[in-house]
């Protein structure tokens, strides 16, 4: 029987497109593997956002040559758009080939379905990689978004995630535009879909008609992860990230105001090249005062043909970076202490995801405002939505009680 194993590194986006490419070689009559047997065909779905996933797309390809020496290597995702000689000095050998999306009818190993509907971005942060390698922003039109969506439910998924490169910029492109509240509306008329989740969506794309949704919504979740990257004007501007640091706090505050208890998420990019301890502690000053559930933190690192990497050469000293991204951590830790302190003993709902790795009497799941919750139980409570009482903080997670 032919064989075949995924590798993927990278986003939602890349893991949606890897299960795109699941369902195409299971079609054609290939055996997943998944553990340390040998496969004949290696499918490897790359990133290259940052340096550190380069090498770990290029470790993948090394590891799957050691596995098997003789099998074939297909290599795909953001890494072979522009550094296919990098492939190449790895395994000469390997078949680098570009994505055909045409759908999904279920999510390898996850809950949660993530369902793709943009591709590429027209944004020019400095320090980006991603729009040179995607290409301009490309929306998949309404008619194959919806029977995608009803399959996936139809399928057993509850909750579907919302996912592109640059989500808010969804029908811009398209022939009359529509925009990401149309797919919302479209999507909430799926009677066996309980949740619809947004993925990263820019500051500059939360629209009124947005935040409105989601607040008189009774599927959409109150949960938005909106990227800060700095707190700092001047460090803002060099990244051409096109706000400043007082409109993204208008905005929170906005979105705060028309929804309560919705929790607020942000990515942090730490030790752009000029960033000075001035710099770095307006950003700290301003996820203190926007107060996110999570702040997922990134070491800046430096693109080859990036401006950032072209015009930038005060870059900031390692050390430091490693110094300020404990700071961030210790303070984002705290953020996420308050804004779980607030639904202690009130009761949610969790739509269980599966058991705990580290204790297999307990299940995992997330409250629609992105809370992970832990509960002990010896039923089977595997993609249930049931309504638990939050009884305590442990940790990155609440114990939650039936």
């Amino acid at each position: 029987m032919k064989t075949v194993k995924f590798l993927t590194v990278g986003c939602k986006v890349n893991q949606y497109d890897t299960q795109v490419i699941r369902e195409q070689f299971l079609n054609l009559g290939f055996k997943e593997l998944e553990n340390h047997l040998p496969a004949g065909t290696y499918v490897i779905n790359t990133c290259t956002v940052t340096h550190r996933a380069d090498s770990d797309s290029l470790n993948l390809i090394r590891r799957a040559k050691r596995e098997n020496p003789r099998a074939k290597i297909i290599v795909t995702g953001c890494l072979t758009e522009l550094d296919k000689d990098k492939i190449k000095k790895v395994d000469s050998e390997v078949v680098i080939v570009k994505k055909k999306i045409n759908g999904i009818s279920y999510f390898k190993g996850h809950t949660r379905a993530f369902l793709k509907i943009q591709d590429g971005c027209n944004n020019s942060c400095s320090y980006c990689k991603v729009f040179l390698v995607r290409g301009r922003s490309q929306s998949r039109p309404l008619e194959q978004i919806l029977p995608e969506a009803v399959n996936l439910v139809k399928n057993g998924f509850k909750e579907i995630v919302l996912s592109g490169i640059c989500l808010g910029s969804y029908g811009k492109d398209l022939e009359p535009k529509i925009s990401l509240v149309d797919v919302i509306n479209a999507l909430e008329n799926i009677g066996a879909l309980l949740r619809i989740r947004l993925s990263s969506i820019e500051a500059g794309d939360v629209s009124e008609e947005l935040i409105h949704k989601i607040a008189q919504s009774k599927k959409v979740c109150r949960h938005l992860h909106i990227p800060i990257q700095s707190g700092d004007d001047e460090i803002l501007k060099r990244m051409n990230r096109n706000y400043c640091r007082r409109e993204y706090l208008n905005l929170i505050q906005r979105i705060k105001k028309q929804i309560p208890q919705i929790a607020v998420t942000t990515d942090v990019l730490v030790g752009f090249p000029g960033e000075t301890e001035i710099h770095f502690q307006n950003t700290l000053d301003l996820v203190k005062e926007i107060c996110p559930l999570k702040v997922h933190i990134f070491p800046y690192s430096r693109r080859k043909g990036t401006p950032a990497a072209d015009n930038f050469q005060d870059e900031v000293n390692p050390v430091v970076i490693k110094e300020r991204i404990l700071r961030l951590k210790n303070i984002a830790r705290n953020c996420a202490l308050i804004y779980k302190k607030q639904f202690l003993n009130q009761k949610m709902e969790v739509l269980i995801e599966g058991r705990s790795k580290e204790n297999p009497d307990f299940w995992l799941g997330f409250t629609d405002n992105y809370i992970q919750v832990r509960i002990e139980s010896e039923k089977d409570l595997k993609n249930q939505l049931i309504t638990l009482q939050l009884k305590k903080i442990n940790k990155d997670c609440m114990i939650g009680e039936l």
